[in-house]
């Protein structure tokens, strides 16, 4: 029907979060600990408030999976990495690359626990 909500397992949530909603420009929906050793946040951006991305904290960090990045759609993809680049993200691509015969720009850079991400332009 549509998508939900995308896991990111972190190593420090306070990090996380100010990552997520400084750097990337999520609002914070929900945060809260699921037990005595697990904490969850739920992140959304006030234009597509029906996807979340849920942050999980915990003492036992998994690491299997095969989700590869996040994508997320911008304006200005130039500008964008410049202001990665200024706020001390650690891009992975300093300029952006043409895919799709040239229609499409994509950057990836790293999150706070190094995960891939990447910009789209269209």
């Amino acid at each position: 029907m549509k998508m939900e909500h995308i896991g990111i397992m972190v190593n420090d949530m306070d990090e996380s979060l100010a990552f997520y909603q400084n750097i990337l420009g999520l609002e914070l929906r929900n945060r809260e600990w699921l037990n005595d050793s697990v904490e969850l946040a739920f992140l959304f951006f006030p234009e597509q408030p029906s996807v979340e991305i849920e942050l999980v904290y915990g003492d036992k960090i998994e690491t299997e999976g095969i989700v590869n990045h996040l994508a997320f759609t911008v304006e200005d993809i130039e500008a964008e990495l410049s202001r990665l680049k200024e706020a001390g993200v650690t891009l992975v691509d300093e300029e952006p690359r043409g895919i799709l015969k040239d229609t499409v720009k994509i950057a990836f850079f790293k999150g706070p626990n190094g995960e891939k991400l990447e910009l789209v332009e269209r």
